[in-house]
């Protein structure tokens, strides 16, 4: 009798071919039995030698595909059966959840040789995929992934995709989505009010028609609507921006894919280095920011005033198509209304965008919920996200703790993410949007619904930021779960040390905007000893009366004479009238803070002659992107105030940052070296009372690469040893996940001290 063995795998097994990976794996080593798919899980009951049963456990993960990142979960012996084949069996639909969602992904090099094959039956079908490509988080319904469970479900199988889709040597063997000129979705072209499914190339050329007029169009893709123009069409870029009433933030730029690996077309208009390379080509296909080339041949209202341009590749076959049409790159910006998710539906768009968009290429292909471009930049040496999204999410990671029960995290009120955790799980959506408006309430709603759906838990237990002004926090209050909250920089530094994996002392350096700090007080220049469940504020800046608020996010004069009156001074180019003066005099509306946000907010007002911007961060933007060298910094003093807590004190930044004699951006490179030594000097300090040597540096201001490059710099001369995020943005999209690590930090310890 042969021997037999019983093997489940688990990991990144959903939606990446895994199961006719197994099938074709088995019948190569001679082997029978079955392959099942059990909501996240996969079980393989496997006949044969000895040593092909040893050799197949091994090459089960050593040639697993690409987008498969499997482990061995149990392998046991069993008693001896008989099989007269190897076959896939049906899904289970009732085993424990161990659920991995897959993320969408890019058209792989298979499907785009065929798109270009006029002898294939897809040639130029915009809706290719095989086993390792094509959408998945935005068509799944449910689990498990099967087609029934997905958007394509109303799609009949042909006869010859249904021979291919059970073809167990097919490349699209339970290719879920799978689909052809006969039986798939096809393009719809509407302008003007006509609105007809019909022959994809000839919609197709109508939309390029369009760009090439200089003229808008609303294209719908895997995760969402892009609004593209023609890049080098200073009018067709200057009427979008006006449209869309954004003046002045950068917009992406998608480049077609030419030369040997692909970016000819982006090394005309950028400098790529081998790791942003890779990264423009991994299966997510992120817009990466480059520097720009002196003459990058596209038009200058794409990033004004930035030195860095928004980069991406197609990476569905529609996106492959409509650029090589068209034959150069194209603007692809979110088609939303500013702060809100990305639209999906067709007749949401047609009606919300007719003020922006010409006309419209549609698709049938539902989108089941929305997934934004992943967005990300090199920064201190590595690449690292600054927004998650299509391709990279949802993002699991796992916790240094177990949770006792299943918590839903809501994040903060900017940038917005859910995070799901239970066991030693978290999973964290893509972004949703700010959540100040309708649009992006309904989609968080929705994927509170759906992550707790799709990975088979339901929370016990909810927890906010502590800001109770937050539409989160509020929403999170009523929705009938035990409540807890976390504190933002708490949030901020448990993240970091969640994703790290450490549990042992930090010295974080939480730096951004603001967030409530536990005095009441706005926080955003924080320094944090301790762990998750236990942090200590160590370290802070100087903090001044904030006047108008929320206004300062802005209105960066606000900032700058702020901190001009904290200093007893007045400022001879503030464009108050008197009214704010009086205000902040009578602290109305005036909050004290110590955010570094509202520093370089200060700086670029003063030194760039910036009072008002048209997004939150464009001062501290157009700042970094005029430092071209490290200067020496202004020494700033470091003194502990009445409750211990060591301040550095930012004054004698004042007259060089409002000295005209001195060159910009000469100025702007004083700004970012000070700040930079005064990381360090707060960092030695820390050392000397608490013999800490791990750093983190954490927080929406250490998106800026300047700064945190030179940070890290300094540090690690001195001998720190120092980390920044990898896995999520160090920004407020973190929060969610924060938040879980600090509970279930928080929970670990009280059971330990209990």
């Amino acid at each position: 009798m042969p021997n037999a063995a019983q093997i489940t795998l688990t990991g990144h097994v959903q939606g990446v071919g895994f199961r006719p990976f197994v099938y074709r794996l088995a019948r190569q080593h001679q082997l029978t039995g079955f392959v099942q798919n059990r909501l996240g899980e996969v079980d393989i009951l496997a006949c044969g030698r000895a040593e092909s049963l040893q050799q197949f456990q091994q090459d089960l993960i050593d040639q697993a595909p690409p987008l498969a990142r499997p482990s061995v979960l149990r392998f046991e012996a069993v008693n001896s059966v008989t099989f007269d084949d190897f076959n896939i069996v049906a899904s289970a639909g009732d085993a424990n959840a161990r659920v991995f969602v897959p993320a969408d992904h890019f058209m792989c090099d298979d499907c785009r040789t065929e798109l270009n094959d006029p002898a294939d039956r897809r040639y130029r079908y915009p809706f290719i995929n095989c086993t390792q490509c094509g959408p998945r988080y935005t068509l799944i319904m449910s689990l498990p992934y099967d087609r029934e469970n997905t958007s394509m479900s109303s799609f009949a199988l042909c006869a010859e995709c249904r021979a291919e889709y059970e073809n167990s040597l097919d490349r699209r063997f339970h290719a879920e989505p799978i689909a052809c000129p006969a039986c798939g979705p096809g393009l719809n072209f509407e302008k003007g009010g006509h609105s007809e499914y019909s022959d994809s190339d000839r919609e197709l050329a109508a939309a390029v028609a369009e760009l090439k007029s200089g003229r808008i169009v609303a294209v719908k893709g895997i995760g969402g609507y892009h609004l593209m123009c023609d890049a080098r069409n200073e009018l067709a870029v200057a009427r979008l921006r006006l449209r869309k009433q954004r003046p002045d933030k950068p917009l992406a730029v998608m480049f077609p894919m030419t030369g040997d690996n692909g970016l000819g077309e982006v090394q005309k208009s950028a400098r790529v280095d081998a790791k942003e390379v890779e990264r423009l080509i991994s299966p997510s296909r992120p817009i990466v920011l480059l520097q720009k080339r002196a003459s990058t041949g596209l038009a200058d209202g794409i990033a004004p005033g930035l030195g860095e341009i928004g980069v991406f590749l197609p990476y569905s076959p529609l996106h492959d198509l409509l650029l090589c049409d068209f034959g150069g790159p194209l603007v692809a910006t979110s088609a939303n209304i500013s702060g809100e998710p990305v639209l999906t539906e067709n007749d949401d768009v047609s009606s919300r965008l007719s003020h922006i968009a010409d006309s419209y290429l549609h698709h049938d292909r539902p989108i089941v919920r929305p997934a934004d471009d992943p967005v990300c930049r090199k920064i201190a040496g590595r690449i690292r996200p600054l927004r998650m999204g299509r391709g990279s999410a949802p993002c699991e990671i796992e916790l240094p703790w177990r949770l006792q029960e299943t918590v839903l995290a809501v994040g903060g009120h900017m940038k917005g993410s859910l995070a799901l955790g239970w066991e030693n799980r978290a999973v964290v959506s893509p972004h949703i949007g700010e959540m100040d408006n309708s649009r992006s309430f309904a989609v968080f709603e929705q994927l509170v619904d759906d992550l707790q759906a799709l990975y088979g838990v339901h929370a016990k237990r909810i927890v906010s930021d502590a800001h109770s002004g937050y539409t989160t926090h509020r929403w999170a209050r009523r929705y009938g779960l035990p409540f807890d909250t976390v504190f933002h920089h708490q949030a901020h530094a448990s993240a970091l040390a969640a994703e790290l994996g450490g549990t042992e002392p930090w010295l974080m350096f939480t730096w951004d905007g603001v967030g409530l700090g536990e005095d009441g007080s706005l926080w955003g220049g924080e320094a944090l000893y301790g762990a998750p469940g236990h942090w200590q504020r160590l370290a802070s800046l100087r903090s001044f009366r904030l006047p108008g608020g929320s206004l300062a996010g802005r209105e960066p004069w606000r900032s700058a004479a702020g901190m001009y009156w904290e200093c007893g001074e007045d400022w001879g180019n503030c464009p108050d009238d008197g009214l704010a003066k009086a205000a902040w005099q009578a602290g109305m509306n005036s909050p004290v803070n110590s955010a570094v946000g509202r520093l370089f907010d200060a700086a670029a007002a003063l030194i760039l002659d910036l009072p008002v911007v048209s997004f939150e961060a464009a001062g501290p933007m157009f700042l970094e992107s005029i430092c071209k060298s490290t200067r020496a910094p202004i020494s700033l003093p470091l003194t502990a105030d009445d409750e211990g807590i060591l301040r550095t004190d930012w004054a004698p930044l004042l007259p060089m940052l409002s000295d005209a004699a001195l060159p910009a951006s000469e100025r702007a490179e004083i700004f970012h070296s000070s700040l930079a030594s005064a990381i360090l000097q707060q960092a030695r300090a820390a050392r000397s009372l608490h013999d800490v040597n791990r750093v983190g540096l954490t927080g929406g201001v250490f998106q800026n690469n300047v700064l945190a490059s030179q940070a890290v710099g300094l540090l690690r001369q001195d001998g720190f040893e120092v980390h920044l995020p990898l896995r999520l943005p160090c920004n407020d999209a973190a929060l969610s996940f924060g938040q879980i690590a600090e509970v279930a930090a928080r929970d670990e310890r009280e059971n330990i001290d209990g």
